[in-house]
């Protein structure tokens, strides 16, 4: 998967992640830029959970709907 496709998957993305994680604010989406390490880190302390709740959270949702973790991420760890 290349870069372009994965950038225009995260733009597509953003919503899902929105209506997921609705405590994100628009500046959180220009940190984390599709960086999977940066969601779960603004998710912890945005929803004041721990990381490895977070990292639940965003495996479910990783699986939802037959998406590839795989393409969603510019950097996964």
């Amino acid at each position: 998967m290349n870069k372009d496709t994965i950038e225009g998957n995260w733009k597509q993305l953003k919503g899902k992640v929105k209506e997921q994680w609705g405590k994100l604010t628009d500046d959180d989406f220009d940190v984390i830029a599709g960086k999977r390490d940066q969601l779960l880190g603004r998710i912890q302390e945005r929803h004041g959970i721990s990381r490895d709740e977070a990292e639940k959270q965003v495996k479910d949702w990783e699986s939802r709907d037959g998406r590839s973790p795989d393409a969603l991420w510019f950097e996964k760890y």
